[in-house]
């Protein structure tokens, strides 16, 4: 179980976490959402120990080595290849018994240079390079950002299949769907604190939830002609 015990992030005179105090079940795969801004990577940094908090996350103590994190914009020095970005990543965690072209799922040129990658390329690389870590606890935040309909396709079944395996996964997207389809468990961010997880056998109820909330409400606030 990981717990959240007063968790609190300022920046300057802004307070994007409140105190928030929260359970997480490992094993399980949880979806985060919250509109821009609710403090979702913010969250995730907190998580792989990136980002000075107060308060307390217990229950990933000794597993910072094992946990891979996927940025909503990850970083690759533009002058190395992609099979170089892919060895370093691997190399880090010491492994080195790996054949990269074997698990190269996403048919990325891995001997062209990062500068020549696309954006949605580069968000392929960077997720090929945390799978092959074999960490323990995945973070991805809005991995579907700026990839084809085949990758997000992949992407999704990628998430599942870490269930499948019992990982635990922190998965932040504003895709809805792929939240539904891939999760065990939704938990909504707003104000600075985690509201009560749903399960799956509510995902349905809240996406009409915050249909009307995001959508209809809004909608007839604007003018069409």
């Amino acid at each position: 179980m990981i717990t959240i015990e007063g968790l609190t992030k300022i920046y300057g005179d802004v307070t994007v976490l409140h105190g928030i105090h929260h359970h997480f079940e490992m094993g399980k795969v949880h979806g985060i959402i919250g509109a821009n801004g609710a403090g979702k990577s913010t969250f995730f940094r907190c998580l792989t120990g990136l980002e000075k908090y107060s308060g307390q996350i217990k229950g990933l103590s000794g597993m910072h080595g094992a946990i891979g994190y996927l940025p909503t914009d990850p970083f690759v020095f533009k002058r190395i290849t992609g099979r170089e970005y892919l060895r370093f990543h691997c190399l880090a965690r010491n492994i080195r018994d790996i054949d990269i072209d074997k698990h190269n799922a996403f048919d990325l040129p891995l001997d062209r240079y990062a500068a020549q990658y696309s954006t949605g390329m580069l968000k392929k690389l960077a997720l090929t390079a945390v799978l092959l870590q074999r960490n323990e606890v995945f973070i991805f935040d809005e991995p579907f950002n700026g990839v084809d309909l085949e990758s997000n396709m992949l992407i999704t079944a990628i998430i599942r299949r870490l269930g499948e395996q019992k990982k635990t996964v922190f998965l932040a997207s504003h895709i809805y769907a792929t939240l539904s389809g891939s999760c065990d468990f939704i938990h909504r961010l707003a104000g600075g604190k985690f509201e009560q997880p749903v399960g799956t056998e509510d995902f349905h109820a809240l996406g009409l939830q915050l249909e009307n909330e995001m959508v209809s409400t809004k909608l007839d606030m604007l003018r069409f002609g």
